[in-house]
């Protein structure tokens, strides 16, 4: 396939967790997928080799995309290297449950910054991307906890209710440039992040779910790669629950 023709997609924080079955689904459905990260290279370089295993193509970059100064150059350097950025994925993020009686400053400044500022700079940036072309898809990963309450989580579910809000604004302004930004916003699903909960946890948490599992990451991210496709090309600014039935 000519250079120009195959679709280049990034997926930031794509070394674990959903995001790296985001990159691994793209990479599958054809895309080039250029696997963002901050501080594990080897687990990018293991997602790189996952996808190349299966007949993809795929690089890895690294980059704090909390911070301007990173993603500018990032951005630049797929452009150049690629001569366009078809798909973006926002999904690198921090959950740090704390009850806002004992909320540090660090936890609010962390959350915000990764949450919230990290997903507005690679908006921006890939919308200026995308532009020239008059096409994109920008698709930002939400939660759950937007929608439902959770002890503990008041910050994170702050900072996703924002996420939400910015991907129905960002739709509405980038529409007339041919450029589609959803969401997706899922439950409990098989992570570290869960992996680590103690049973008696895990088993309450499951308790709340109709389905009666957790999701796995591999289920979101082929939503996202769904909501990436020109099948999708009607969809923008909306927001997709992945939660087995919690929220119901």
């Amino acid at each position: 396939m000519d250079l120009n023709e195959k679709k280049i997609a990034l997926v930031t924080g794509a070394s674990r967790g959903i995001g790296r079955a985001c990159a691994i689904a793209l990479g599958k459905k054809g895309y080039t997928v250029i696997i963002n990260y901050n501080s594990n290279e080897d687990a990018a370089n293991e997602v790189k080799g996952i996808i190349e295993a299966a007949g993809g193509e795929a690089d890895i970059y690294k980059a704090n995309v909390a911070n301007l100064d990173e993603v500018k150059p990032m951005f630049r350097d797929i452009a150049k290297k690629y001569g366009k950025i078809d798909v973006l994925v926002n999904n690198a993020g921090i959950v740090k449950d704390e009850y806002v009686l004992m909320m540090t400053p660090d936890t609010i400044d962390k959350c915000l910054d990764l949450n919230i500022k990290g997903y507005m700079y690679c908006s921006q940036q890939a919308a200026l991307k995308m532009f020239s072309k008059k096409k994109g898809c920008i698709i930002n990963v939400s939660s759950v906890s937007s929608k439902l309450a959770v002890a503990g989580q008041s910050v994170y579910s702050a900072t996703k209710g924002a996420v939400n809000s910015m991907t129905a604004t960002m739709a509405k302004e980038l529409a007339p440039y041919g450029i589609r930004v959803n969401a997706v916003a899922p439950g409990f699903i098989g992570t570290d992040m869960v992996d680590k909960l103690p049973e008696d946890k895990k088993k309450e948490y499951l308790d709340t779910i109709p389905f009666g599992r957790f999701g796995t990451p591999e289920e979101v991210g082929e939503v996202v790669a769904m909501l990436a496709s020109d099948e999708a090309a009607y969809i923008t600014g909306q927001v997709l629950v992945i939660d087995g039935g919690l929220s119901l």
